[in-house]
């Protein structure tokens, strides 16, 4: 029977708590403080830990350091002080969630049938990795490299568990593989798994797919539509992009976070939720914080189990495994019997593959298809170079004082023109000598000395002798 040990030193909220985890199945221990509960943790391993954050000997998360096996025991922080400071040092030290007094009794219930059999499926996980190693694979994940080694490692031990989950690398390495593994070798695995790109929906959809709607919220919403967090109730919802959500709906995701509720678009009904988040970035999500990307806070409670995922040109044989792998799909899916070259497969590690596992994949399609046989090492991986910087745009802050903005918008197109200043004044729609102006406030004088006496007959800024509007794209002659 799965054991819960509870924490506080308010005696109504430790009867109301051993309640309910006797409901749930539990066996109990209780404690009013620190020096009580390292008592009963010598006498039994809990598979759930509910503490308060502040008891009368010290802060119940220290219990955390003195578990004697961590990943095998959920620890949930019920806390009557809950700001993002306490919230940040809970999920540092260890913490893979909290509640907020008073708790409701569906948000305890779901934290403890959750804990219930996460020995069981740890054990389950342990054997399987085990049997998978021989295969060079875990999950939906394939590679048997050093570096996935680590990796599956990660996997193994946080999935179990209820704590979010943070992917962090480069395009193309496998984020949503990672993120489906972790939900398949969970107690969700039976509930829905829903992903949503948020660098893919529109600002204004990002609500809507989420939380869903009302009939009439909004025009066109002609009826009902429910979102991630309620047709994920029990799954997990897996948010790649992350940093690319709006600000706003990011201070909505962390409230249902927290609360474990949420509100329709357009309706004012609480409605219940118990999903796992897992995010991704291909961002530094520590630099997307910094450059107001990423709430602090948000940030804070998704870095619970941060995983990097490695680059493919990191990977080394599993380079070869992923495109005999690839290869052989083709060949099940037309039925022939085509292969690599020893020259082809030694080109692979040449490659520095930038687009990582989605440009191997779309790599091999290509030698498929080319190739009558054998894939020979002539057809060689294309060092794909990098797409041209767009000159025409340049990214702007919101905020930034009009006068800078006036400044790199000018200096931007004089530079797209080529140092053509006549070219730059016609698409900044000035005139001439309203550049010229503009040049000497953001530089000084330099040499414009020599041109001086030409611009004395030009036209002033009262009789512009341009148009508006020119084509920006128009290339400078």
């Amino acid at each position: 029977m799965a054991h819960a040990l509870i924490v506080d030193d308010d005696t109504d909220i430790l009867d109301w708590l051993q309640e309910v985890a006797r409901m749930e199945g539990f066996t109990v221990a209780r404690a009013q403080c620190l020096r009580e509960a390292r008592i009963e943790l010598g006498r039994q391993r809990p598979d759930v830990l509910l503490t308060d954050l502040r008891l009368p000997d010290g802060l119940g998360i220290e219990l955390v350091s003195e578990l004697e096996n961590p990943e095998s025991t959920e620890v949930i922080v019920v806390t009557g002080h809950a700001t993002v400071d306490t919230a940040v040092a809970a999920l540092r030290a260890g913490a893979s969630d909290y509640l907020v007094k008073p708790a409701e009794v569906e948000r305890v219930q779901a934290v403890l049938r959750r804990a219930k059999k996460t020995s069981a499926l740890q054990q389950q996980i342990g054997t399987l990795r085990e049997e998978l190693r021989k295969l060079g694979r875990f999950g939906r994940i394939l590679g048997s490299s050093a570096r996935m080694q680590v990796l599956y490692d990660q996997l193994s031990r946080v999935a179990p568990t209820s704590a979010t989950v943070l992917l962090i690398g480069e395009s193309g390495t496998g984020k949503e593989l990672a993120a489906h593994t972790v939900h398949d070798l969970s107690r969700r695995r039976e509930a829905a798994f829903l992903p949503l790109n948020c660098g893919a929906v529109a600002p204004q959809l990002i609500e809507t797919e989420l939380f869903g709607h009302e009939r009439g919220s909004f025009t066109g919403a002609d009826r009902q539509h429910k979102g991630f967090f309620e047709r994920a109730n029990g799954g997990s919802v897996f948010l790649d992009e992350v940093t690319e959500m709006p600000m706003e709906i990011q201070v909505k995701l962390l409230r249902v976070l927290e609360t474990g509720r949420f509100t329709r678009v357009g309706g004012t009904a609480q409605i219940a939720t118990d999903v796992r988040i897992i995010a991704a970035t291909n961002r530094d999500p520590q630099k997307a914080v910094a450059e107001g990307k990423l709430r602090e806070d948000l940030y804070h409670r998704l870095n619970v189990f941060p995983i990097h995922l490695p680059p493919l040109r990191e990977r080394g044989v599993d380079m070869e495994q992923l495109a005999l792998f690839f290869l052989e799909e083709h060949n099940a899916a037309e039925g022939t019997r085509k292969s690599f070259s020893r020259d082809a497969l030694a080109r692979l590690y040449q490659h520095h593959w930038p687009g990582n596992v989605r440009e191997l994949r779309n790599y091999v399609q290509r030698a498929y298809i080319m190739a009558d046989d054998i894939v020979e090492g002539e057809i060689a991986v294309a060092a794909e170079a990098a797409p041209p910087e767009d000159t025409t745009l340049i990214s702007i802050h919101v905020g930034t004082p009009l006068a800078e903005v006036e400044r790199r918008v000018t200096l931007a197109t004089l530079a797209y023109c080529g140092q053509v200043k006549r070219k730059a004044a016609q698409i900044l729609g000035v005139s001439l000598k309203t550049l010229y102006n503009r040049l000497e406030a953001y530089n000084g004088r330099e040499s414009l000395a020599g041109e001086e006496e030409a611009l004395e007959a030009l036209p002033s800024e009262g009789t512009r002798d341009v148009t508006h509007g020119t084509d920006p794209a128009t290339p400078p002659r």
